[in-house]
């Protein structure tokens, strides 16, 4: 919800994968991610599911947990990939600048 409310109070519309998609990501996640495990087939699943947001009409993907990008990179979907780690950081530094 962190994400998905901030963005749809600047009026975007936010599409989440189904039950089973949101699973697998999140067992993904905390099974192998978090545990340094960085699979081939994980990252087709989760390839898998970005593709079946883009069918029902997501025009980009929000990395918004710090390891999917260990495994979904720019141009592993057909989508742009908003990795919100590196724009937190970013933020971060531009601020600290200014």
């Amino acid at each position: 919800p962190f994400y998905r409310e901030r963005l749809e109070a600047a009026g975007l519309e936010v599409l989440v994968p189904d039950s089973a998609g949101r699973e697998q990501v999140h067992r993904i996640i905390y099974d192998e991610l978090c545990q340094g495990d960085i699979r081939s087939e994980s990252r087709e699943c989760y390839q898998s599911v970005v593709n079946g947001l883009q069918a029902a009409g997501a025009d980009c993907v929000v990395a918004g947990c710090t390891e999917i990008t260990l495994l979904l990179k720019p141009g592993d979907c057909g989508l742009s990939l908003y990795d919100t780690a590196q724009m937190h950081a970013l933020a971060a530094v531009d601020r600290a600048l200014s």
